[in-house]
């Protein structure tokens, strides 16, 4: 029988730990704040930003939201960021994406400090996780390896394929799993034969963007499934990049949606505010 990976459960005991190492950090006299910033009203983007806020305010962590119109000038925002690196009351530094398109995402991101850049976008949150130093991590693919290790999985030695290339979750999550001493291949929707690679899979991570894309016969029987994905449906139901119902016989594990990859991203969030403080 599969085993459901309850990413809720295992978010909530991150965000547990967080508070309590939030409460001894504010025995020292450290006391952590984190500056969200959201430019337009896009319905997901406001309800991430909220849940954000909501696991700021369980974890004692103070913070402060910023919401500018759909049409600021990408100067303001800049000039924004750029106060907000020199207040030292302010220790983490978020800006919701996406943003509209006249505004450079990747200028905003250089732009945020690397000691406070907690979503660990930064090209040099990147570079340090490339070559295996302690940064802040992005969210998503270290939820990803928490999701692994507090199920038991057994990540070193084992064959991995990751089904996606971005910058924020496909190649950090493989990043990561080369960390954790697997063997990984990075695939995509363009690659040849990607049927046959997902199909070694020991560990299959899902997060190609595309609603149930991967069916039963990407997997291999016995495999873990991780699904990144995040859609709705044609009955305007949540699903993620992964055929559940359809792939789930086949597992040994595997995470829902919802309920599986999302809460983690917050819950590390969370650690990362903490870490961000501690620089």
């Amino acid at each position: 029988m599969s085993q459901l990976i309850d990413g809720k459960k295992i978010a909530a005991q991150i965000k547990d730990e967080v508070k309590c190492d939030v409460e001894k950090l504010r025995g020292q006299g450290i006391r952590i704040c984190l500056a969200v910033i959201q430019v337009g009203k896009d319905p997901a983007s406001t309800v991430y930003v909220r849940n954000k806020k909501r696991a700021c305010e369980y974890v004692g962590i103070e913070s402060l939201s910023y919401e500018l119109d759909e049409t600021v000038a990408e100067e303001e925002l800049l000039a924004l960021i750029e106060e907000l690196n020199r207040n030292s009351k302010v220790t983490g530094i978020l800006v919701q994406l996406p943003l509209p398109g006249h505004i450079d995402e990747k200028k905003v991101i250089r732009t945020i400090s690397p000691d406070k850049d907690v979503d660990g976008f930064h090209p040099e949150s990147t570079g340090k996780l490339c070559i295996g130093e302690k940064g802040l991590l992005p969210c998503t693919p270290a939820g990803i390896i928490e999701l692994l290790k507090r199920s038991g999985i057994q990540v070193g030695g084992k064959e991995c394929v990751v089904v996606g290339r971005s910058n924020i979750v496909g190649k950090p999550a493989a990043l990561l799993l080369l960390r954790e001493n697997a063997t990984v291949t990075v695939a995509h929707s363009r690659t040849k034969d990607l049927k046959e690679i997902t199909r070694r899979a020991d560990i299959l991570v899902a997060a190609v963007g595309k609603p149930l894309f991967i069916t039963a016969d990407y997997v291999k029987e016995g495999a873990v499934v991780i699904d990144v994905g995040i859609h709705r449906d044609e009955e305007n139901h949540l699903c993620g990049d992964v055929d559940f119902e359809n792939v789930k016989g086949k597992t040994s594990a595997i995470t829902p949606v919802p309920g599986g990859v999302g809460p983690m991203t917050i819950a590390m969030l969370m650690r990362n505010c903490v870490a961000a403080s501690q620089k």
